[in-house]
């Protein structure tokens, strides 16, 4: 009986124990939930180059077709395919032989006009004294008058003629219009040309400088068109490999644009110049220009630390002084390889989170330590 008695009552405290320690452990004093560890980088404010990249195409600074002026037999070429040619040069040997006829018939034609204008004159000098004397009449006087200003016309003519027959023998030699690397020759001697013929002799073509003509949109032009009015010309670069962003070893200069936008495909067209000294450039060929609009003060925000909301801005996660994480709103300028390019909203000294945003919301408290490529 005092045995029962004995577990009766220690059965009791036993309970009593339990019961206080559950009250002790529960809700009222449950441990707080740690800080979420997130990985940040402290902003800094640089000097960034601001470029755009713009496709573009070559096109030659000079070029020209080489075209007869008269018809006739191609008898001579002067020129190796491909090689570099003088303005002046000449190219191509039209067969003359009709031409130096023609020249020499006008020059007959002088002659034969000059003896005339002498025989002319002295008629008129002698009827002149005649009609001073009444032995003809003034209407005979007259009409050796107008034949000696025929024979004066007819010098003028004779004389039209040879200027004639000499550019035509003249243009018998095709001679190069500008300095350039010229093509393969589209005759052969023996060939038949004419002056209005549609195909040309040759092409000459002028590669050192070349142009490079871009294109871009309307709206973004005019930030580039403050910039050509504050500079005189703006630095251009050619890139030959877009994944490594190897640059042409020579800058040329952006130096026009046009004035009017092209409806059908809401861009404007840029031109640059660029040298090209050893001819690598082609006409034709398809670049990326890089046009260098200057350099600003800026920050670089890391694209992998950017969420992207509904309306499509962008958006940051900051923590403050007090280890709270703090939302802001960026509006990039442009994009550098890996980093968004923002000139305004961001300081230096701003702590940016890089990762572990997706698990905090602001307002939270967090554990930001030092991010790490790793």
């Amino acid at each position: 009986m005092h045995t029962f008695r004995i577990y009766l009552m220690m059965g009791f405290l036993s309970s009593t124990i339990f019961g206080c320690s559950d009250a002790i452990n529960g809700p009222q004093g449950a441990a707080q939930k740690p800080a979420q560890t997130v990985s940040i980088i402290t902003l800094e404010k640089q000097s960034v180059d601001i470029s755009m990249d713009l496709p573009g195409r070559i096109t030659p600074f000079k070029q020209s077709q080489v075209r007869p002026q008269v018809d006739g037999v191609i008898i001579k070429r002067f020129f190796e395919e491909g090689a570099q040619v003088k303005q002046g040069q000449q190219l191509y040997q039209i067969d003359d032989a009709r031409y130096s006829a023609q020249l020499n018939s006008a020059h007959a034609d002088v002659k034969s006009a000059l003896a005339n204008q002498k025989t002319m004159q002295a008629k008129t000098a002698r009827y002149k004294d005649l009609v001073s004397r009444n032995a003809v009449s003034q209407q005979e006087f007259d009409d050796v008058i107008a034949q000696n200003e025929q024979a004066n016309a007819n010098i003028s003519v004779a004389e039209a003629k040879v200027t004639v027959a000499k550019v035509n023998v003249d243009y018998t030699k095709v001679y190069a219009p500008i300095d350039g690397q010229i093509s393969r020759s589209y005759v052969t001697e023996g060939a038949l040309v004419t002056g209005n013929q549609a195909q040309q002799l040759a092409t000459i073509t002028q590669l050192n400088p070349i142009y490079v003509d871009m294109q871009e949109s309307g709206a973004a032009i005019l930030e580039l068109r403050r910039e050509m009015q504050q500079q005189e010309a703006l630095p251009v670069s050619i890139l030959v490999n877009g994944t490594s962003n190897e640059l042409y070893s020579q800058q040329g200069q952006l130096k026009f644009s046009e004035v009017t936008i092209d409806q059908s495909t809401g861009a404007i067209t840029l031109r640059a110049v660029m040298p090209n000294p050893n001819s690598i450039l082609l006409p034709g060929l398809f670049v990326t220009a890089r046009v260098h609009i200057g350099s600003k003060d800026a920050v670089l925000v890391p694209q992998r630390a950017t969420m992207r909301q509904p309306d499509g801005s962008l958006i940051i996660y900051l923590v403050n002084a007090n280890g709270v994480v703090v939302a802001k709103r960026i509006n990039p300028i442009k994009s550098i390889g890996s980093d968004y390019v923002v000139t305004k909203n961001l300081d230096s000294g701003e702590k940016l989170i890089v990762t572990g945003y997706q698990k905090v919301k602001p307002g939270a408290n967090v554990n930001a330590v030092p991010w790490t490529t790793n």
